[in-house]
């Protein structure tokens, strides 16, 4: 699902982007056409999955398949954040939640519900992750070249769509990020590999904005500018 999600993003409608991963998008290497239908196709193969995986739990699967209609559909979706695109302006933290954050409570509430748990606690881990997610993409739009991110860098800008890099300058948006990460370590509830879980949300955020970003980050801003559209740190 999140792969279909991209393959739509790229497109001419939408970022019009040229590159993925550091390959050609679907629609630059195989036509427009055949990536509306690679997406389509990878949508309907993420319920197909589920089924195939089902076995005899028969009401776990109708939990696990309304779980993830709720992540990608209307009204809160990564199908609604996409839409928020197209407006000429939206709430920053609404189009976060949605673009990003509801397919990540997906995620985290999935592992439950197959094991027959109650998802609820683990919501807050997903929401917190998705947003933390999300901010650091639009830091790293600001701040890396486009080899390193695999994708076009300056897409927000050019695009003139929300930012928390743009919303709260680089310096702030890296605070946001960290108290999302914070947030998200302190929410997981108790659970036998509840440790290994906090230092791989930590690892994470070490790798999605390391420590030289920031650092770049707070030499820009002490020299007075909100962004830094030129300012592209490679990654090692």
């Amino acid at each position: 699902m999140h792969c279909a999600s991209l393959v739509h993003d790229d497109l001419p409608a939408f970022d019009d982007a040229d590159i993925r991963r550091g390959q050609p998008t679907v629609h630059k290497a195989f036509s427009e056409p055949l990536a509306l239908l690679a997406g389509d196709a990878l949508i309907v193969m993420a319920y197909r999955v589920m089924l195939q995986a089902a076995g005899g739990h028969h009401q776990r699967l109708a939990l696990l398949m309304d779980n993830l209609t709720r992540g990608v559909g209307l009204p809160a979706g990564i199908v609604a954040g996409q839409a928020w695109e197209c407006e000429s302006a939206a709430d920053l933290s609404q189009y976060q939640r949605a673009k990003t954050g509801a397919l990540f409570v997906s995620a985290t509430c999935a592992g439950a519900i197959s094991s027959g748990s109650d998802p609820a606690p683990w919501s807050l881990l997903g929401e917190s992750l998705g947003e933390a997610y999300q901010v650091a993409d639009d830091i790293r739009d600001v701040m890396v070249d486009a080899d390193s991110l695999g994708k076009p860098a300056g897409q927000d800008v050019l695009h003139a769509r929300p930012s928390a890099a743009r919303a709260l300058g680089l310096e702030g948006a890296i605070a946001h990020f960290q108290r999302l990460i914070a947030n998200a370590a302190a929410s997981i509830p108790a659970c036998a590999c509840r440790d290994m879980l906090r230092q791989l949300v930590q690892r994470e955020a070490e790798r999605l904005v390391p420590p030289a970003l920031c650092e770049q980050a707070r030499r820009k801003q002490a020299a007075g500018a909100r962004t830094a559209p030129q300012l592209r740190l490679v990654l090692p």
